[in-house]
């Protein structure tokens, strides 16, 4: 493997306890060809740079196009290789591979897919099997039956925001295992959900719910957040594989939901047929519909019982980016400044992030509407719930081929998650604003065939678009100090938008319906157009390094790609945030920043000699041309003061700073 594999060698941002600025006069002219070519090896990955060290996103068009078509195919090619020989030794280990690193990370939101998608798919089974109750309303509150929803989507936004800012400031791991604890709990009492009459029942059901969903909301940012920061790896360097395939990581975790929804709704039809003699015509006994269900939620809980041990056993390592990132700012408990100066800094990127998945949950709401339209038109006076629920699989099975599709485009700096975003919004837009015009014609006997095939379309572009991207980019554009927590309040905030709709819906009929929800898909474009940054191929640590910048004081110093113009909103742009980008600085600055830490290096070494101690960075090493070089060059670099305390400490602790073995 090449050095360059690694990228950038010490992505940890500028000496924050100095006024000394890093020399600006090239130091390409200091070096010899071998120690230029060390260094433009290791600060230059060819994943991002040509080899005369322009960035992808400087290149002229054509060449751009060439050089990432150049290395998509490597990588395919490498992994693919890959694949080959783990499957020449063990036909089984690509899928164990794949359990391991997709499904298993994913598990949570496929178990929360399972569950919550069943509130919706179940409710048609107990309207027929417990008519007085949940359809005529005569021994049930009407109140309690219609506050399913509602409540269900309150647990959400409150554990969205509870632990999104417990993930932030207790750790990753614990906030995932608090997760499933909490799903676990609501999930036994969901299944076991009873009364002394049917009301009562209702009522025990629907909080059951609510405390399942306070789970299900800190899913959202804990699973982004350790899947996106477990992609940069030990903490050592940024890799390729965050750089080429972090947003693939991420949503393949998020697509787990698609396979929780089709599990779910498999098993939902398998058990009403055991149950129901062999037959998913109605009338249904209230005997089967509750076997059925209670089973159907009996099954999760299991898993989820297994989740609670394996994050509590087996994911030890899931805070390790924040803790190295507290550490190295010397932060115990929550980063509130870090909180201040997101809100200062990426206030519109909090826009972007929240105000799109607000607009996308209205549009995930809204597809039930197509379903429930066509199949009255396809199968008039139909009342047989295995009816929708066959239609439903069947949309399922598209949603999750635009989540696979989503997973393998993300990462491709050509279309990109921005492009995918916007695609996606623009998609469901017309998709929805052609039959709200022409409702009549659409759902007539002779056109339904059009209106169905709208409705598929809507659910492939929401997962090949905006569902998908919401999801990685609400984490992916914040620092990690405060990662759980933006995530976190952009999911409640699109929580907001389902919640929206479930009031609004009951309020207004199908025709009106189709009239609002195509505008939220506009306006979600416009956001994202305006607001949000592309960060398909930037380099998460890179990203780091101007927050780093920023915490001190010294953004205006900053001259990295994290500012470069393909990496900021229009916003951004029209701000001046790119106007110190500057790549010959940058290298510099980079070039500095690894002599501070091979500074540091040595001194320890030589402590640790000196105590016949040894250290496990001992396996870090340096180029000796870098080492050659920086001691050659040692007068000529700029002096560094000491820290506020008095004591010489660096920015950042060797861990974060040099890949291991780089020679």
């Amino acid at each position: 493997m090449s050095v360059r594999d690694y990228g950038v060698a010490a992505p940890h941002g500028p000496n924050v306890h100095t006024d000394q600025h890093v020399a600006t006069k090239s130091v390409l002219n200091e070096m010899s060809s071998a120690e230029a070519d060390v260094f433009k090896t290791i600060l230059y990955p060819d994943d991002s740079y040509n080899l005369d060290g322009v960035y992808w996103a400087d290149m002229p068009v054509a060449q751009r196009i060439k050089f990432v078509r150049h290395v998509d195919n490597v990588e395919a090619k490498r992994e693919a290789k890959v694949v080959w020989n783990m499957f020449k030794k063990d036909p089984l280990s690509p899928v164990g591979a794949y359990v391991r690193n997709m499904v298993i990370p994913g598990a949570g939101l496929g178990l929360e897919g399972y569950v919550l998608f069943s509130i919706g798919i179940v409710r048609p089974l107990l309207e027929s099997s417990f008519p007085a109750c949940w359809k005529d309303h005569t021994i049930c509150n009407k109140t309690w039956t219609q506050s399913i929803e509602y409540l269900e989507i309150c647990g959400i936004i409150v554990g969205q925001i509870l632990v999104g800012y417990l993930g932030d400031h207790i750790g990753r791991r614990w906030g995932l295992i608090q997760d499933a604890s909490i799903m676990f709990i609501g999930l036994v009492m969901l299944t076991a959900a009873w009364g002394v009459n049917q009301n009562g029942w209702v009522i025990c059901y629907v909080w059951s719910l609510f405390i399942y969903g306070v789970g299900v909301g800190g899913e959202y940012p804990m699973t982004a957040t350790s899947s996106m920061e477990n992609a940069v790896g030990s903490g050592k360097v940024s890799t390729k594989q965050d750089r080429l395939h972090r947003g693939r990581g991420t949503t393949s975790a998020f697509l787990m939901q698609g396979w929780g929804q089709f599990a779910n709704q498999v098993i939902l039809i398998l058990l009403l047929l055991i149950f129901h003699h062999g037959s998913g015509n109605p009338p249904y006994s209230k005997m089967a519909a509750q076997w059925t269900y209670r089973i159907s939620f009996a099954l999760p809980a299991v898993g989820t019982l297994w989740l609670v041990y394996y994050r509590a056993y087996k994911m030890k390592a899931a805070s390790k980016q924040l803790d190295i990132h507290k550490k190295k700012n010397g932060v115990t408990g929550y980063d509130v400044q870090s909180l201040k100066l997101t809100i200062s800094y990426f206030g519109p990127r909090l826009l972007a992030t929240a105000g799109t998945w607000f607009a996308n949950d209205v549009f995930f709401y809204g597809n039930k509407l197509f379903q429930t339209e066509f199949i009255k038109v396809l199968a008039p006076g139909n009342n047989s719930v295995m009816v929708g629920w066959l239609y439903n699989l069947i949309n399922i099975g598209v949603s999750l081929v635009g989540y696979y599709m989503a997973s393998f485009l993300i990462d491709n700096k050509l279309y990109g998650r921005k492009r995918m975003m916007i695609v996606g919004f623009m998609a469901d837009f017309i998709l929805f604003i052609v039959p709200a015009f022409n409702f009549k014609f659409f759902t007539s006997p002779e056109h339904i065939h059009a209106f169905q095939a709208m409705y598929f379309l809507s659910s492939f572009f929401n997962q090949f678009g905006p569902n998908s991207v919401t999801f990685i980019v609400a984490a992916e554009v914040f620092p990690t100090s405060v990662r759980a927590t933006a995530h976190g309040v952009s999911a409640a905030v699109g929580k907001a938008g389902a919640l929206l709709a479930a009031v609004l819906y009951n309020y207004i009929d199908t025709q009106q319906k189709f009239y609002v929800v195509p505008w939220f898909g506009l306006a979600g474009a416009l956001l994202t157009l305006v607001f949000l940054p592309d960060t398909t191929g930037l380099d998460l640590k890179e990203q780091e390094r101007r927050w780093r910048f920023i915490v001190s004081g010294r953004e205006n110093d900053y001259h990295g790609v994290a500012i470069h113009p393909r990496h900021l909103s229009l916003w951004e742009r029209f701000r001046g945030v790119g106007k110190n980008y500057n790549g010959e600085l940058d290298f510099q600055q980079r070039v500095e920043e690894m002599r501070h830490d091979w500074v540091e290096w040595q001194g320890r070494k030589a402590m640790e000699k000196e105590a016949g101690a040894h250290d496990h960075d001992d396996e870090v090493e340096f180029p000796s041309e870098a080492s050659t070089f920086f001691s050659r060059t040692a007068g000529n670099s700029p002096k560094r003061s000491p820290t506020l305390s008095g004591k010489e400490k660096s920015t950042s602790d060797l861990g974060d700073g040099m890949p291991e073995k780089l020679t």
